[in-house]
């Protein structure tokens, strides 16, 4: 049995554990409220964009095909895809970002002729380690998601896209199903699908009639698109930021609980170590004093 400046010790460490592990919690729990908040009020943008491209391809079915093209003529072994991965900076967050990476990785992202965009750094780190190629240039955090960091990444893919470089391009990311429960799943991006605009459209039941376009119909369908998937990206990565931060609000507080039920064990210990003491002191005490009663007599 440890003695008791042993097990005082113990339970000093894992009092101020304690006190990091709850820093840590309130602050993961501040970040997203906001992050939920920046969703909810950017949401009505992007549904109304996603309305529009369904009222024009309404009015024009024919606009946009290049966005549309699914490129049938080319066999499964020549397409070439791109993957935007979507971890966190740092870990202590549970099975959040090995959750990402195990669909990634399930993808096939070793094929030479495929893209992998990483934003996060507990991803490019794993990638790197495991020398798969990523795009170098792509660094992004996962901290404070904004909409010019989702345009830009949504401008990337789509000019990639558009030139023939990327036939596919998915997002593997974190999506928020309710307040305890978070999935990691993938997500085509392009080519669009006209099913999703179409049953958009039937369901908010609005349509534009007797409309004229500057400067014509196809250039401001393709000026929506970029936008459109940079809504699809910035809702990514804030669900995926939620995620994290309530991934490590429930890691958190799993590891204060641990502590605590630590801290009564060490407590019962540290007891039965001090009653331990006293005993043996009084044992002495006793021992001395017979002694000296054997000595003087």
């Amino acid at each position: 049995m440890a003695n008791a400046r042993e097990i005082q010790a113990r339970m000093k460490s894992i009092k101020d554990t304690m006190k990091i592990t709850s820093a840590m919690y309130m602050i993961s729990s501040s970040k997203l409220q906001k992050a939920k908040r920046d969703l909810k009020n950017t949401e009505p943008y992007f549904y109304a964009i996603q309305d529009s491209l369904a009222n024009i391809l309404e009015l024009s079915p024919e606009t946009g095909n290049v966005y549309f093209d699914k490129r049938e003529y080319l066999p499964p072994r020549e397409r070439k895809q791109g993957y935007i991965v979507v971890t966190a900076d740092k870990g202590m967050a549970g099975s959040y970002n090995h959750n990402v990476i195990k669909i990634a990785e399930r993808e096939g992202l070793s094929d030479n002729k495929n893209m992998l965009f990483v934003v996060g750094q507990v991803g490019r780190k794993y990638f790197e380690k495991k020398n798969i190629p990523i795009d170098i240039n792509f660094r992004y955090t996962a901290q404070n998601p904004n909409m010019n960091r989702a345009r830009y990444i949504a401008q990337t893919v789509v000019d990639l896209f558009v030139k023939g470089e990327l036939d596919e391009v998915y997002i593997v990311y974190t999506k928020v199903e309710n307040s305890v429960t978070f999935n990691a799943e993938i997500r085509q991006l392009l080519p669009l699908r006209r099913s999703r605009l179409e049953e958009a459209n039937e369901a908010n039941n609005k349509t534009y009639t007797n409309c004229y376009f500057e400067p014509d119909i196809d250039s401001v369908f393709e000026h929506i698109v970029p936008h459109y998937v940079a809504g699809f990206v910035y809702g990514a990565l804030v669900e995926s930021f939620c995620s994290e931060h309530n991934a490590r609000m429930m890691a958190m507080q799993t590891a204060t609980d641990a502590a605590k039920d630590m801290l009564k064990s060490l407590g019962m210990e540290y007891n039965r170590a001090r009653q331990a003491a006293i005993t043996q002191e009084i044992t002495e005490v006793i021992a001395g004093s017979k002694a000296q009663k054997n000595k003087s007599e």
